[in-house]
């Protein structure tokens, strides 16, 4: 099954890390956040990747045809009968990735319709490049295939960006809750999606996702959530890049299931 990633967006609110290169390629623990999210689907077992390139597309090439190099020891013979032996394997042998330029200025749905040619097969996954989390992806499949729609939207319980105050009439202050989870589910991502969900979506540049395909979808009775009480987080802000960081150096990243046992995780 193919996962589509999407990677084209500007990080406009995270604009320290993201001068420079794409959202993808900012790195959590030394690693792009991108690796991270791969990593996490290719624990399940899902290792072809379809990536929507835009902002800065060029460096998240260059990064995987760098890949082999990077993350390696490597003996290089000079001359006319040049040649590269590399020494070791890293762990991301069997990965496959397709890197797709969907547009500068394309929006998540024309993104995702214009990569339609690279999905083979009729169910996929589709994620954005931004957001981590410790989904259970074969539970989430078998979820979707259970239902039989032609949706599947990953579901989390969103934390309040402000502190919670509950007073009394005279002011005093009865109880505050720091940023405290809120009533109601949000998007986390984490589609599945049937192949016939690319006739809901358009190759325009103006066509998002979140907006009339997903509305539609719903209105049909073709989208169903798949309600994720564990960890998610996404990197939008400066905070929250270096508290995604902090938690990979404290060794208490709950995304990284990859170091698991698989039966762990499912």
């Amino acid at each position: 099954m193919k996962v589509v990633i999407l990677c084209g967006g500007q990080g406009t609110r995270l604009r320290e890390e993201t001068e420079y290169r794409p959202k993808p390629l900012v790195e959590i623990g030394g690693k792009p956040i991108l690796w991270h999210i791969m990593k996490g689907y290719a624990h399940h077992g899902y290792e072809d990747f379809a990536l929507c390139l835009g902002y800065r597309g060029h460096m998240i090439k260059e990064y995987f045809l760098n890949y082999e190099a990077m993350n390696n020891d490597f003996t290089i013979s000079l001359g006319q009968k040049s040649r590269i032996d590399f020494n070791d394997a890293h762990k991301e042998q069997n990965f496959r990735v397709t890197l797709a330029e969907t547009g500068q200025e394309t929006m998540t749905g024309g993104r995702i319709k214009r990569v339609e040619r690279y999905v083979d097969g009729d169910t996929f996954f589709v994620t954005y490049g931004d957001g981590l989390a410790d989904v259970n992806i074969t539970k989430l499949l078998e979820f979707h295939r259970s239902h039989g729609r032609a949706a599947t939207v990953t579901a989390v319980r969103p934390q309040s960006r402000f502190g919670i105050l509950e007073t009394a009439s005279d002011g005093k202050v009865l109880q505050f809750s720091e940023k405290p989870q809120v009533d109601g589910w949000a998007n986390a991502g984490f589609f599945v999606f049937e192949r016939k969900v690319f006739d809901y979506l358009d190759a325009d540049e103006g066509c998002i996702l979140e907006r009339k395909p997903l509305e539609r979808l719903a209105a049909e009775g073709e989208l169903m959530a798949y309600h994720h009480e564990g960890f998610f987080f996404a990197m939008d802000t400066y905070r929250e890049y270096l508290y995604l960081n902090q938690l990979w150096k404290s060794g208490e990243a709950p995304w990284k299931v990859w170091s698991q046992p698989l039966e762990e995780t499912r």
